[in-house]
């Protein structure tokens, strides 16, 4: 049996993002699958994917006490040392190295460089194989990307079609989950407002219970969203804040009618568990590049000049992109579905699919650059070689402008990319 290793030490959203390319490596004949993750996330990744060996390692720092960052990775290496001895030992055919933080690069230089793909290392030096590199290239261009599911899968030599990723999304009868907020704090939006919308998808659903989910950080969130809602939902509501390990978030959104959420973990979860995900994306998520992966799912995104932006970075636009979802129009918005009733600065989309993976059409509100990411997207699936990717008329400006002369050869060949 053929045993392949796919590093992935990010962080909850990253590993269920993980989940084509990994479908796609199972799908191989005589092939087992390990996956090597950070070990907070290790009984999550099991009831993801069950069919996977998995090799937790330290990655974020937890339990670590140690004063800078390079004590803190010193003290992580030395804290991995017997799970990297380990991981040496299985002899992978392949690894597959998703992220280029420098622990996935100290731990990819554990293994022959001719067995990495994705971020490696060799000779002191960093690399990228060609698709990772391509996607460097274009990463000046959030606004065309494509969804991190697709990215990763296509690491794999031939990816599970995007429908085989997830179950189409269909409500399950047993309510709405709430989920308070993300780890970005600009990413998420006020309880205020949260709780009017909460309101507006629930009376309009009309059955069920209201789920308030989100960690302990969330308790304050969840007490705000509360004294927001109106008296007559009260009895309605349960708070599930801080008070679900893994299994019993999983059981608490499965089944659920919809799952009303920013850009979160937990709304990845949700898509891998066919519950109809809205999402709410302002500041630096853009949903082209991390929405909800799957059909049956629907994304309010706030569009502006300026986003998507740097989280690190401050904002010096007074958060504007909250404004469209702050306006009371949208709630009417959410109420009636009518495309007219949508506020200025909000596009929202319906999730599709092409041969690439996931994609959204808009369903209200303009989408600028939508030409332009059509003609991006058939330029990704050319070079990938995909199914149907000749059809169109190729676009010659996009390959002079993300080539460069060395991937012109291949082997001892010019590559003949039609253009």
């Amino acid at each position: 049996m053929k045993h392949v290793l796919v590093v992935q030490l990010a962080r909850f959203g990253d590993l269920v993002q993980t989940k084509r390319l990994i479908l796609s490596l199972c799908a191989q004949p005589g092939t087992q699958v390990h996956l090597c993750l950070d070990a907070s996330l290790g009984p999550l990744a099991r009831l993801v994917f069950p069919q996977v060996v998995t090799h937790p390692v330290t990655a974020h720092g937890a339990g670590l006490a140690q004063a800078g960052p390079e004590a803190l990775f010193t003290a992580m290496l030395e804290r991995n040392r017997h799970a990297f001895a380990g991981l040496v030992a299985q002899r992978f055919e392949t690894v597959y190295n998703l992220n280029r933080s420098p622990l996935n690069l100290a731990l990819a230089s554990l293994f022959d460089p001719e067995q990495v793909y994705g971020y490696t290392w060799r000779q002191g030096q960093p690399l990228q194989a060609p698709w990772p590199e391509l996607a460097m290239r274009w990463s000046g261009q959030r606004r065309l990307g494509i969804n991190l599911v697709d990215f990763w899968a296509h690491f794999a030599d031939a990816p599970v079609p995007p429908e085989a990723v997830n179950p189409e999304a269909k409500a399950g009868g047993a309510g709405m989950g709430v989920v308070l907020a993300g780890r970005e704090s600009r990413r998420s939006l006020p309880p205020e407002i949260l709780a009017r919308f909460a309101a507006a998808a629930f009376e309009r659903a009309g059955r069920g219970r209201i789920l308030l989910l989100g960690s302990k950080a969330e308790i304050p969130a969840a007490k705000a969203v509360l004294r927001a809602l109106p008296g007559r939902l009260a009895d309605k509501v349960t708070d599930l804040s801080g008070k679900t390990d893994w299994a019993g978030l999983a059981e608490a959104v499965g089944g659920l009618d919809l799952v009303l959420t920013p850009d979160t973990g937990t709304m990845h979860l949700a898509a891998h568990l066919g519950v109809p995900v809205t999402a709410f994306f302002l500041s630096s998520a853009w949903c082209f590049e991390t929405g909800p992966y799957g059909l049956g799912h629907t994304v309010h995104q706030a569009v502006f000049d300026c986003l998507p932006c740097l989280e690190s970075r401050p904002c010096h636009q007074e958060h504007r992109c909250l404004a469209p979802f702050a306006d009371p129009g949208f709630v009417r918005f959410l109420s009636t579905g009518k495309p007219g009733h949508a506020p200025e600065g909000i596009l929202s989309l319906r999730a599709e699919f092409d041969s690439l993976g996931q994609t959204y059409a808009p369903a209200a509100g303009k989408d600028a650059d939508q030409k332009q990411r059509l003609r991006f997207r058939a330029f990704l699936a050319r070079h990938l070689g995909l199914p149907d990717a000749e059809k169109g008329v190729p676009d010659s400006g996009l390959a002079e402008r993300f080539y460069q002369e060395r991937d012109w050869f291949l082997r001892n060949n010019i590559i003949d990319f039609k253009y």
